[in-house]
């Protein structure tokens, strides 16, 4: 009897995956391998979620399949990387092997036995996987951080400015800038409430993708927002940013002073000396 292989693909939708081929890419690649190899394809696992940290559905739903299962199961997948990127999942696989739960692992660019010299391998293209994604981080982390040196903006532009490619900075945009100024000063100067400044907001096209007012959180987040003094915070640190301001540090404070006054206060729970008072819910 044909050992039966569960073919696993996965993509990340994070940006340092997107140059991995995508999950239709390694299903053809995969399909057309077993095809070449023989390889009876029993099931498929499709994810779209990174693999640096454990809890996959698709991954572990496999798994416990694996674990159930009375023969013996092979895995078919693109890279070693697709499988695991952190120390538990490949800890998990490599222990399904060494208790020949796990009979073969193929994949189209990697070749692995069941061997002491197969494993050893194996661990070490796991390791590779992780120090790969370790690394990127790190990477990412310390652009971000390049960037806040120079005074750019990081990330999707706040409204009222745009991401400028060339640059690397943000813009404001010519209509939406002026929108937002608007909306700061006519709070500033009592005209609106939340409620009232988000009907505004629609009267001026700024609406949700169902064409909807925007949410009061949303444009409680506009009018807190210290990117439109020119800074930039990130964790907790600012930084000075080498964009143009949209709003003015008076009216950018006068409107926190009067989001601080309308703020509900939170009601005080009552609070009683009943004997046996929480022993039952």
């Amino acid at each position: 009897m044909a050992t039966k292989f569960f073919l696993y693909a996965r993509k990340s939708s994070e940006s340092e995956e997107r140059q991995v081929m995508s999950i239709e890419a390694q299903l053809v690649e995969l399909t057309e391998f077993a095809k070449r190899e023989n390889i009876f394809i029993a099931e498929t696992f499709i994810e779209s979620k990174s693999a640096k940290q454990p809890g996959r559905t698709e991954f572990n739903r496999m798994l416990e399949k694996i674990q159930a299962s009375k023969e013996p199961v092979g895995i078919l997948a693109w890279h070693p990387d697709r499988l695991a990127r952190n120390s538990v999942d490949g800890g998990q696989i490599i222990y399904l092997v060494d208790q020949e739960k796990i009979c073969a692992l193929r994949f189209s660019t990697f070749w692995f036995e069941p061997t002491p010299q197969g494993l050893f391998m194996l661990q070490v293209a796991f390791g590779q996987s992780k120090y790969f994604s370790d690394n990127l981080s790190d990477n990412v982390k310390r652009g971000i951080r390049q960037k806040l040196r120079r005074g750019e903006y990081y990330g999707i532009a706040p409204l009222g400015y745009v991401n400028n490619p060339y640059t690397r900075n943000i813009e404001p945009e010519p209509l939406r800038s002026k929108i937002v100024q608007r909306a700061f000063h006519e709070y500033a100067e009592g005209q609106h409430t939340l409620d009232t400044l988000r009907e505004r907001l629609r009267l001026w096209g700024i609406v949700t993708k169902n064409n909807t007012p925007v949410a009061r959180s949303y444009v409680r987040r506009i009018l807190s927002n210290i990117a439109y003094l020119g800074i930039i915070k990130l964790n907790g640190e600012t930084h000075e940013g080498k964009f143009e301001p949209l709003i003015d540090r008076t009216t950018f404070e006068t409107v926190q002073r009067i989001l601080k006054q309308r703020r509900k206060p939170m009601k005080s729970k009552k609070s009683h000396s009943f004997p046996f008072l929480g022993l039952f819910k």
